[in-house]
Order: structure tokens, then sequence, then C-alpha cells
């Protein structure tokens, strides 16, 4: 029997071989959006004309805009909320959960395909999903029923022995993975989970490590459905969602990671990277103003409860503010239930809402000059929304020791682990789900002025020439790109407004340079575009006439979000030549159109007149995709 991975795979593979390297399609049985990426994805799917979505399951959710500072959010929440109920979509509207745990209570499936317009869908691996994160657009397109287009990834093996130790949980596990690979070191895989230390671990611990090899840069990561995945889903009265999935076979896998979860101690990444990973009492003793535990990687019943029973009978130290963001709805009605609560709150905790909050710059943003340790899985610089922040990402463990000391502290130095058992039935009947309208009920989407014309872009043309715009360093990510933030995300649906802020934190100047050079370039380092899904740090530049950029290396999602919007990634076949090109220069690829259809491998690239090469690694279909201008340009040829 072969892996798990390629189990799935096969089962869903429409197109293509499974060879690496190779262009697979796969069919989609689920997606998933959140508001600041589904407004869009909502407004490309409608443009394709489809009068209903065509998948298994699709769910609209509302968890990142939760500020109604003005009438923007609140308005697309309705449009999001009445687009769902015409067109055969879920709806869960705010405060009602963050997608991710969400979904693993309500709908998550073993061995179904999950494709979500935010990067952290492979949460859904931890339930024994195939769950991918990929821009709007390509989300849009597999609810109209098209398959998924993607490399076929190398399957690496994560085999895990022993037992996590007390004080030692899922977040510390994935963090050593981070020291070990980098940012950098799942690009192109998907991370397989296996061994006898994996039965040591619950759903939500697994949820946690498959949420973070995002931060790896991995498609996704893979863990077997088994009796653990069994007593989950009959926890949330879903028992009959069952299916065993386990591999036997290990012959596909590229490669394996040994890691003995037994000699793991508490970690923690330091500022301003998720990999820059080191034992919590290596730092210890660092004064802690803030702590903020939730996001989708740790924001379970069983991390709150966690925390609850670490907190009970004692007060935080006066010097920190103590932030809890429950993962769902459903995670604070059962933590309430279950006695944990009251602790948090009687220790001085501040109780919000459920959803990401904190987590994209909504709200919560660290005062200046200030630590924050958070139980999230980013510590980009400025995505608190605090200038020169410095972010620590820590276990729930890890967390509730600093907020008790107001410094960072071993939390094994706490004593005994508390005693905590995950309940046998969690209280499901007041999730807050909103079912869609059966086919043919009169339905009114209803759209405020927020909402702007999805805008058109011109096909490639035969030549073309620009000037370089803006050259970056290495792990450029799509916060640096497009910003969050309460300030900007509100504008996500409206493309002249929000490109407003492009690359506004790097260079204020990039705007303005953009409107008066017209199309030109971005030259990049490695890992160019890592971090979320956002496809507005495709789709803004390329509205500020950005039509070119060249890089050491792309992340996996952007440059799929690159291609959909008609923005040409390419790779300097020499790096050093990276060197060699700077801000103003004139850039000239003569013939693209041409040689970009006839499947050359290299361009030459004249930069004020001196020719170096650049890479294309495109698919036949990228080709075709770049070549029409666009995703939906190309889509709206083949109607025609």
């Amino acid at each position: 029997m072969p892996s798990v991975t390629e189990q799935i795979i096969k089962a869903h593979l429409v197109s293509g071989r499974m060879t690496p390297g190779e262009e697979i399609a796969l069919k989609i049985d689920q997606t998933l959006t959140q508001d600041a990426t589904g407004t869009m994805a909502y407004l490309e799917f409608e443009a394709m004309g489809v009068p209903r979505v065509r998948t298994e399951v699709s769910v609209s959710y509302v968890d990142h805009n939760l500020l109604q500072t003005d009438f923007k959010n609140a308005d697309d929440h309705r449009f999001l909320q009445s687009f769902a109920a015409c067109y055969g979509i879920y709806f869960s509207p705010p405060g009602n959960g963050i997608c991710h745990q969400v979904h693993l209570e309500a709908f998550g499936i073993p061995g179904k395909t999950l494709l979500g317009s935010d990067s952290h869908t492979p949460t859904g691996g931890g339930l024994g999903m195939l769950a991918i994160g990929a821009g709007g657009l390509d989300v849009a397109l597999a609810m109209a029923g098209q398959p998924f287009y993607l490399i076929m990834p190398e399957v690496i093996g994560v085999h895990l022995t022993g037992k996590m130790p007390p004080w030692v949980s899922a977040k510390d596990v994935i963090l050593e993975l981070l020291r070990i690979l980098t940012v950098k070191g799942g690009v192109g895989k998907i991370l397989e989970y296996f061994g006898p230390g994996v039965q040591t671990l619950s759903v939500p611990d697994r949820a946690t490590i498959a949420n973070m090899g995002a931060e790896l840069g991995a498609t996704t990561s893979v863990f077997p459905s088994d009796v653990m995945t069994r007593r989950f889903l009959a926890s949330q009265g879903r028992v009959a969602a069952h299916r065993s999935l386990r591999a036997t076979s290990f012959r596909g896998f590229k490669g394996i990671i040994e890691l003995d979860l037994s000699s793991l101690t508490p970690k923690i990444a330091c500022p301003s990277s998720p990999d820059n990973v080191k034992d919590v009492s290596e730092v210890e003793g660092l004064p802690v103003q803030q702590v903020a535990i939730g996001s989708c990687s740790n924001s379970s019943f069983r991390d709150l409860m966690i925390v609850g029973k670490i907190l009970a009978g004692r007060k935080i130290h006066p010097s920190v503010s103590l932030d809890i963001n429950p993962g769902s709805r459903q995670v604070l009605e059962n933590v309430a239930l279950a006695g944990g609560l009251l602790p948090l709150i009687q220790a001085g905790a501040r109780i919000h809402q459920a959803g990401c909050l904190g987590c994209i710059g909504m709200g919560q943003a660290p005062a200046t000059g200030t630590v924050s340790l958070r139980t999230f899985p980013r510590n980009f610089p400025g995505r608190s929304g605090t200038k020169n922040d410095q972010v620590y990402l820590v276990s729930p463990e890890t967390a509730a020791a600093a907020a008790l000391h107001g410094k960072i502290v071993d939390p094994r130095r706490l004593g005994d682990y508390p005693v905590f058992r995950q309940p046998r039935q969690f209280v499901v009947k007041n999730r807050q789900l909103q079912a869609p309208l059966d086919p043919g009920q009169d339905c009114e989407i209803i759209r405020g002025p927020n909402i702007q014309p999805f805008p058109k872009f011109p096909p490639v043309p035969d030549t073309w020439e620009g000037r370089v715009l803006l050259k970056v360093e290495d792990n450029i990510t799509t916060d640096h790109i497009m910003p969050a933030g309460s300030q900007i995300l509100p504008l996500r649906s409206n493309i002249p407004a929000i490109s407003e802020f492009v690359y506004h934190a790097v260079d204020p100047e990039f705007v303005s340079r953009a409107k008066n050079n017209g199309e030109g370039a971005i030259v990049g380092g490695d890992n160019y575009g890592q971090g979320s899904s956002r496809e507005h740090a495709a789709l803004a530049p390329r509205y500020l006439g950005v039509r070119v950029k060249i890089a050491k290396s792309f992340a996996r999602i952007h440059k799929a979000n690159l291609i959909n919007f008609g923005i040409l990634p390419l790779v300097f076949e020499d790096p050093r030549d990276y060197d060699q090109i700077g801000l103003g220069d004139r850039l000239l690829l003569p013939n693209l159109r041409e040689r970009l259809l006839a499947g050359n491998e290299q361009l030459p690239l004249l930069v004020n007149g001196q020719e170096c090469w650049v890479r294309v690694e495109l698919s036949p279909r990228h080709r075709q995709i770049i070549a029409a201008g666009g995703l939906l340009n190309l889509a709206a040829g083949d109607r025609s």
C-alpha cells in the first residue's frame, strides 16, 4: 500500500502523472474561504457565470476582518452572507470562529481534498485530508468544478518515535522541524507523518503541526487517519465521517526525517522569523509585556484548557497583558462548561471573540519596544501592527509561564504538569453555521459601495520592456508586499484603493514610482513571496503595472498567484546576476510572447543593453495563462 499522500492523490487525479516535478490536476472535494480573501474569490467565481458551486462542500468563513470601525467590513460581511446563500455555500458568521478550527470541527473528512484561500489550510492534514492553501482565483475555479493544478511535490516522511515529555507540546514539535529545515526546507514537498509517535498525538496536536508546516514552505502536511482521528470525529458528533487511512509502504518517500518526541524540550522562535528557533532556556529572563494565546495554530479546547489549568488560582504579572483568542465559539462554550474559562478571567486575561485578530494585525498590536509572546504561526517583521516589533512564537505552556512571571520562563519550572483529558463528547448544538438556500429559491446579493469591479489586464506583448521598480532581498513575505491590518484589509474588494499600500513599509515611494513609469519589474532574492496566500500581493502590483518579477526562487502559492494574474515569474539562470541589476535599470525581453508559447526554458534578458539569462519554470498551461494576461482572460477565451 502506498503512503497516505499517494492514496489521496491517486483517488483524485484528473490528469498528469504522480512524478515529482510534473504538473498534475486534482479533483477538489471541499473549499474554504475567509473574508480577507473570500470577497475577491466570489467576485471571480461570479465572473465565470456558474450558477452554483459544484463541490461537495464549500464554506465561507468570516474570521479576519472582525473590527467594524466603519461600513466596509460590515458591508462585506453582508455580501459574503448573501452570496453564500445564493450560490450553495455554507456561511460562518463573524465570531463563530477561525476557518481552520471550525472546518476541523464541522466539515473535515479523512481522505478528502480541501482547497482554501488561506495559506494555513493544511491544518486539515491533521485530520487525514489533503488540504492545500491557494489563491482565491484557484479556489473560485475549484468551486466551479474545475480541477486544481500544481506541480507534483516530493513526499518526505517524518518518522515520529517516543512521546512528548511534560511541558512539551505540539508547538514544540513543529518549531523543532523549523529549526532543522528552515522556512525554505519544505518548498516543493509534502510532509507525511508516520511512526509510533503519531499515536501519542491527538487531532488538535496534529492540526497544530500541520498548520505550521506552511511556515516550512511545504505544499501541505498529512497525518494518517486512525483511532485518534475516529475519537476526535466522535467527540464532534461526526463519527460516520471517519475512514481509516494508513500507509504500510514508504517507498515513495524521497527522504525521511527522524524525530524522537521524548527528546524534545520547550522551544521558542525568536524575532523575526518562524525558523529562528532556540530552546526556551536559552532566552530565559527576557521581560515580556504581552502574551497572546490563540490563532489558527493554538486555539483549540486543549490549548485553552491547559492554560486555564496552569493559571488556576494565580494572577498574571502586573506588567503583562494576556490576550485569549478562542478558535471557535464551540471551543469557548466547551471551555466554559469544563470550568476552564473562569480561571482565565480571574487570573486577569482579556477574552476576545473567536477569530484571527492579532495574528493578522487586526488589533492587539504590542507597545513600542516591548516583547510579545504569541502562540501564533508567524512573526514576520511588522506583522503585529507595530513597527520594529519583537514577536516570539511559543507553545501555550510557555506563554502561560511568561504571563505569570512577566518574563520568558522555561515552563518546566512551574512544577507538575496539569492533568488534562479531552472530553469524549463536545457540546456542538450551538454551531453558528448557516446552510445555503435550496436551488431555485429567490435570493439577492447585497453589495456595499466598497466592492469595485474586477480590473481587466491585457495579454503579453510580442516584446516587453520596462524598468526595475523595486529590488528586495531574500525571504520577502506577502506581508511585505501587501500588508494586512485594520487600515488595509477592509479594502480587499477595492483594488484601486488597496493598491495604494503595495510595499508601503519597504519603500513608501514604490506606488508613485510604479504609476509614473508604466509597466515594470520587481527583482527579488530567494523564497520570494513566502507567507500567506493573499492574492492581493499579486493582484495589486499587477494593477500598478508590474508585469515581470525576477527572483532567485519563489514561494509556491505566491508564484501561482502571479501566474493567475498575468505576472511573469522568472528565475535568474546565474544567481550572481541578481547583484548586477539595480533600481531604475531598463529591461528588455525580446520576442517574449513567441518564446514563451514555444516552450523556451531560457530567455535572454537585456539589462541596460547587457545580456543575461533567466529561466522560465512554467508548465505549458502556465504559459498559456501568462500569454493571455491572466487566468480569467484565458477562461473567458475558452468560453467564447
